[in-house]
This record gives structure tokens, sequence and C-alpha cells, in this order.
């Protein structure tokens, strides 16, 4: 089963008639219940990539299908509550709320979507649990590790069930061994049957947790490996 689809993928960036063009007809399938990476050179169009699969940024020419739905034909409003239910996102960054705890944080999606706090904080909290966070659930972010940040980024990121999990450099700020635990929990709590996992990475201590492994090069997908390992011709960067 295909979680995303993308076919003949364009982008350009640039205004007055000044426009650079950062992908090149970029054909791409994510398949359900695996952890796909993206990988590559920066600059390379990756994120870029990533931004338009999750429906955050318009493809200048192409179509992008996400669990059946053509997200370049919707309008914003619909693109925006087919991510808040269907899409789950982990940054390097943790972007957590200073003011709130761990397991508020980690609720963020379901209130969102309109579950009162106090119910989506115990929600929060049993997947806080599973990610072994449960004695940090009522902290605030300034008390815990960079590792524990994103383990409650994580919890925000799949409370809410999501069909897909789009992560941007998630192990990037982290040590190798919390970036090991992160994958690991990743690769557990998100990549089950029915869910797809995509992460943009540099970190080639990580590919090892990809059950595919695509490699990006100016603007366009230049090998396709699905050993775990890269590509036969890429080199990591």
């Amino acid at each position: 089963m295909t979680a995303v689809t993308a076919r003949h993928i364009d982008m350009a960036f640039g205004s007055n008639g000044l426009m650079t063009q950062v992908l090149f007809d970029v054909n791409l399938e994510v398949e359900q219940g695996k952890l796909t990476m993206l990988v590559g050179p920066s600059g390379c169009g990756k994120t870029t990539l990533l931004s338009i699969l999750s429906g955050t940024l318009k493809p200048t020419g192409g179509e992008v299908e996400v669990m059946g739905n053509v997200i370049t034909r919707m309008r914003d409003a619909e693109k925006v509550i087919l991510r808040r239910r269907r899409i789950g996102f982990i940054f390097q960054q943790y972007n957590l709320l200073p003011a709130l705890t761990a397991a508020e944080n980690a609720a963020m999606a379901l209130v969102a979507d309109g579950m009162p706090l106090k119910q989506a904080a115990e929600k929060a909290r049993a997947v806080l649990e599973t990610l072994g966070m449960g004695p940090h659930a009522d902290k605030l972010p300034r008390m815990l590790s960079g590792g524990q940040q994103q383990r409650v980024a994580i919890a925000r990121a799949i409370v809410h069930e999501p069909d897909l999990v789009v992560c941007d450099e998630p192990t990037a700020a982290l040590d190798a061994e919390t970036g090991r635990q992160v994958m690991e929990l990743l690769k557990e709590a998100a990549a089950g049957p029915g869910r797809a996992v995509l992460v943009v990475t540099h970190d080639n201590r990580i590919y090892r947790y990809a059950d595919r492994i695509v490699a990006m090069e100016d603007g366009r997908i230049v090998g396709d490996s699905r050993e775990g390992t890269l590509p036969e011709g890429i080199h990591a960067h």
C-alpha cells in the first residue's frame, strides 16, 4: 500500500521573472508500514520535497496524493484539516511551548482538533508512557534533556494516530546514543502497519534504521535502495 505518491513534481522559487528551479520532475512513492529516508547534500531539495509531500508547500508543477487525497488540488483550509488529522511532524528543533508540561505539549494535535485539554493530556500521557517518558509527563521543557524533549515531540507527532509521520533532521541535535534511541522509538512507534514514516536526514549514523533510502542531488532523485544502506554509487555527505 502506498501512503504518498508524488508525480512529476517541479518546484521553483523567485519572482519578477527571476526563478530558481529546485526540484525537477520528481516521482516518488512512499510505502505504508515502512520508514523511508531522503538523503543528499545540503541544498539538494530534500526539505522542499518533504514540505510538498506533507502539504505545507505547493509545487509549481505536478501532483501529490496522500492517503487517497490529491492535496495539490485541495484548498488551503482542506489541507490544514488533512495535516491536523492525518500527518504528524517531527523537526530538529523540538518547538515545544515553554509554559506547557510535556503532556500538554504532546496533546497539542488533539487540542487543535477540538479535544478538551484535560482529556487530550491524558491520552498524551499514555503515549509518553510508551516512549519511556511517563515520569516526566508533568515537567516543563526546560527541565528535560534534548533527547527527552525530542521524545515529547515524537509523542506530539503520533498522539492523534496519523497515517503519515514526516521528520526533518530529527537526530541532528542529538548525540549518537540518544539519536539511536529516538530512531528505535520512531521505527517502533510510528512505522506500524497502515502508517508511513518519511525522514529527511544528513545523519549517516541512522541509515541502518531505514527500510528504504532515496538519494537526492541537485533537485532530482538519483538513487533508491531497499537494503537500509546507501544506493549504489551514492556517498554519505
